[in-house]
């Protein structure tokens, strides 16, 4: 019984600290998603003022998807490794589309 004891305690601190990274992560996450909200807008005015999307900025949301991505999995126990910025930040997962279709 003592044995079982002592394997536990060593694994329950595991858990706390595991899941301090989950709510540092679900902080970033929320932050996260601000920034996708603000890209998304400035994608559109942008958008509207030349007819033509930004590809950079493109290029960064996708990016910045990739990322949204790697703190979900972390956050809901899908993935051991923690994301940036413990690890570099990711690159994107698929390119985008290579028109932007409007109709």
């Amino acid at each position: 019984m003592n044995e079982v004891a002592e394997v536990a305690a060593p694994m329950r601190k595991n858990i706390a600290i595991r899941l301090l990274f989950t709510l540092l992560f679900v902080l970033i996450l929320g932050m996260t998603k601000c920034l996708i909200y603000l890209t998304v807008i400035f994608q559109y005015v942008y958008l509207l003022v030349t007819l033509e999307p930004s590809e950079p900025v493109r290029g960064f949301a996708n990016r910045l998807a990739a990322y949204a991505y790697q703190l979900i999995r972390f956050v809901t126990l899908n993935d051991n490794e923690k994301p940036f910025p413990f690890k570099p930040f990711p690159p994107e997962l698929e390119l985008p589309a290579e028109e932007v279709s409007f109709t």
